[in-house]
């Protein structure tokens, strides 16, 4: 069924019946709508999912940077939540799966949306894989059993890249069975593994700053960081950015969520803040604990080190295997996220084989073909990292530029539509309370939002050879995120200008 033209769409009056909410957007409820509050924010917390990414980017960051890195962390949260409080905003009058798509499209009109739709659920497919790639840092140092090509375990090694792609096979292999079961079990998985990465996350903060050799004001040096103060505010933000995207994801999940108009706004923004505090913490306890700022390790082998090192063995290892639970739940989350987007897009008839995956399956509530597309392209995305240890870095950085995009192709038009007197601010949840709005600050947050996500976009796509090409000798490591960008864009042209050649003909 398609949805209703974007010019014509206004916030209806909320319905305690989710399907009749619904039906006013022109959609039918077929997800099954089973989602509570904190289920909500475990999608919005599980897709950021700081265990994950902290561990994931910190060794970057601060071989970069070196302590000074930690102040990106701030700046970094402050942007984000200026985007997150426009798009709670979007998810109180707009709470239909598909969020970027659904609402880029009725803020400005289809052509658009439908390209900040595609833009985001391509970089929702590199996050996915760059997710699964996590588990490389902490499960061979966790026991090096998990080694399974044997060699050097390190991610920017020829068998410690071709190792993680082989454990990120893997997990998607087991994300992608749970994706297609059925949304309760989903969300039961999500909520336990969300409850189990916050206690985690909140002992490493807790034994990381009990444990601590230095006083906070070694964040204020570049310390053995390569790239110096200016290094380490635009190189070491790449952490962070990549660390606080997906708060988005309360709203992917609307049309699976009890009164969505209230939950989606609080959980985005509690997701976020959530999020934010314990990650920032972390990574001001991992500089703090780390036995040692100059000896190479904290470039290389990022908090995993400190753990094992700083906390002893075995209280490191029972750490990591929270860690380890982190990053399967967050894949699947993520891939839950991109699967919701790719239902939003075919339900509209935007997409090759559009009716195939826009079923939901009636006893499960699960369009389980989007899941499955997913799976797939993100496990062919890991085989690049048998091509090379550096498409970590490129895949990493690559989803961050393509997020980071398809918000600003949301916070734009929202801009348009303020400055023009034409966003409504009114309107009541479903329990008859007032949406969540931020009335007379809406223009200058969303200006700022807007400012911040282009500039960051610069930032992170800039071709730095001496980031994306350290070695040497791959010049499309270096060119990576651009050429990615511009193929997505183009085949998203190519099938536009096919697809509309083809609609006169079948008329």
């Amino acid at each position: 069924m398609t949805s209703t033209a974007p010019a014509d769409v206004h916030p209806n009056p909320p319905r305690p019946d989710g399907a009749a909410d619904l039906a006013e957007f022109g959609y039918r409820q077929e997800l099954h709508r089973s989602l509570g509050r904190y289920a909500s924010f475990a999608a919005g917390f599980s897709f950021i999912s700081v265990l994950t990414t902290v561990f994931q980017f910190f060794a970057f960051g601060y071989a970069f940077g070196g302590p000074v890195f930690f102040w990106t962390w701030p700046a970094v949260l402050l942007g984000q939540l200026l985007v997150a409080a426009c798009f709670a905003e979007l998810a109180a009058r707009y709470p239909i799966s598909g969020a970027v798509y659904q609402w880029s499209t009725r803020l400005s009109n289809a052509a658009f949306g439908w390209f900040a739709g595609w833009i985001m659920v391509i970089g929702q497919i590199v996050v996915v894989a760059a997710a699964a790639l996590a588990l490389q840092m902490v499960m061979p140092p966790l026991w090096s059993g998990f080694q399974l090509v044997g060699g050097d375990p390190a991610p920017t090694s020829p068998t410690g890249a071709a190792n993680a792609a082989v454990l990120g096979v893997i997990l998607l292999v087991l994300t992608t069975l749970v994706n297609v079961v059925d949304n309760r079990v989903m969300s039961a998985i999500n909520r336990v593994g969300v409850t189990a990465e916050i206690i985690g996350a909140c002992l490493i903060v807790v034994l990381l700053l009990t444990h601590s050799r230095r006083a906070p004001g070694i964040t204020f040096h570049t310390g053995s960081g390569t790239g110096g103060l200016l290094g380490a505010l635009l190189v070491g933000s790449f952490m962070a950015a990549y660390v606080m995207i997906g708060f988005d994801s309360a709203g992917e999940m609307s049309e699976e969520t009890h009164n969505p108009r209230r939950t989606a706004p609080r959980t985005i923004l509690t997701a976020l803040g959530a999020a934010g505090l314990l990650g920032g913490l972390i990574v001001l306890g991992g500089i703090l604990a780390a036995p040692s700022l100059t000896d190479g390790h904290l470039g290389t082998d990022g908090l995993s080190y400190v753990l094992t090192s700083s906390l002893g063995d075995g209280v490191g290892r029972v750490l990591l295997a929270d860690v380890v639970v982190a990053i399967a739940v967050a894949t699947l989350a993520i891939q839950t996220a991109a699967s919701r987007m790719l239902f939003s897009m075919a339900r509209d008839g935007q997409l090759p084989f559009a009716r195939r995956l826009a079923r939901v399956n009636p006893r499960t509530g699960m369009p389980g073909a989007p899941a499955l597309v997913i799976g797939v392209l993100a496990a062919a995305l890991l085989l690049l990292d048998f091509a090379s240890p550096d498409a970590f870095l490129a895949i990493g950085t690559t989803c961050i530029v393509m997020l980071y995009l398809a918000y600003a192709m949301v916070t734009g038009p929202l801009l348009v539509r303020r400055l023009r007197g034409e966003f409504p601010a009114g309107g009541t949840d479903e329990t008859g309370a007032p949406l969540f709005s931020l009335g007379r600050w809406g223009v200058p947050v969303n200006a700022l939002a807007l400012l911040y996500g282009l500039l960051m976009t610069v930032n992170l796509a800039w071709p730095r050879a001496e980031v994306y090409d350290p070695a040497g000798g791959h010049w499309y490591f270096q060119w990576f995120t651009a050429l990615f960008l511009l193929v997505t864009v183009g085949l998203g042209a190519l099938y536009r200008v096919v697809r509309a050649r083809r609609a006169p003909a079948s008329a």
